[in-house]
Parts: C-alpha cells; structure tokens; sequence
C-alpha cells in the first residue's frame, strides 16, 4: 500500500454466540499491512481531543474497542470525518494521511494497531508542513 490510497473502514467477521461474540483481524489477511505494533487509548478526559499528526511510512487501523470517538482524516486537499462505534468495525488510515481523534464517548477504547514500530522520524506534527510535503507546494 502506499500513499494513494484512501482512508477506509473495514468489516471483520463478527462470530455470534451466546456466550459473546468474537471478532478477529488477521495481520495481512483481513487488514492490508502485517502489523509491527498495537497500543491504545483509554481514560480521555470529556472534551480532550487526540492531536492531529501524519506519517511518513506508518500505517494504521484505529478501532473502538469499546464506546465511540471521530477519527478526522485529511489526505491534504479533503477531510473527512468516520465515526467509529462497533469492535467489529474498523478504519484504515494510509500513510501520508492528517489525522485526529476526538469526540470520545465516556469510557471509550482506541485500539491502533500499524505496520511499523515506534519511530519519531516518521511523524509529521505540522499541517502545513504535511500539506506541502503531499502536495509538493505550499497553498
């Protein structure tokens, strides 16, 4: 995958069964990168908002585990907004894409996982110097 692609959600396979259901993502099964690292989001005060920021190479899938949040995308022209509210939903975030998480609902979970391990050289935390580097010119 590379820095064409959209940001886009993802149906799991959800299994039912009385006793709870379960939902499994396959690292480059179901998910189209083999995943290097997964963290989380917890315990975000009301009103908090994630700060925005890009990657160079990482790539993501962001799921809420539990409650809900915004994820904002910009691919440097357009943004768009998915709501992420289902465990079995998740949303595919490419590199070279603005993102933030906001509007968290109360005891809500972010699971992230990516394609590459923690690397500070790959994020970029300025829009502007993000929307230059996507474009190849300042607006």
């Amino acid at each position: 995958m590379d820095c064409n692609d959209k940001p886009h959600l993802i149906e799991f396979p959800k299994i039912k069964d009385p006793r709870g259901n379960l939902t499994v993502i396959e690292s480059g099964i179901n998910i189209p990168f083999e995943v290097q690292r997964n963290y989380w989001i917890y315990d975000v005060p009301s009103g908090m908002w994630r700060d925005g920021h890009a990657f160079k190479v990482q790539q993501e899938l962001i799921v809420a585990l539990s409650g809900s949040f915004d994820v904002v995308v910009n691919d440097g022209q357009e943004e768009t907004t998915f709501h992420l509210a289902r465990p079995q939903i998740g949303l595919y975030v490419p590199n070279m894409t603005w993102r933030y998480i906001n509007n968290f609902s109360t005891n809500s979970v972010a699971l992230v996982l990516t394609n590459t391990l923690y690397d500070q050289d790959d994020y970029i935390e300025d829009f502007e110097v993000f929307r230059i580097l996507k474009n190849g010119k300042p607006d």
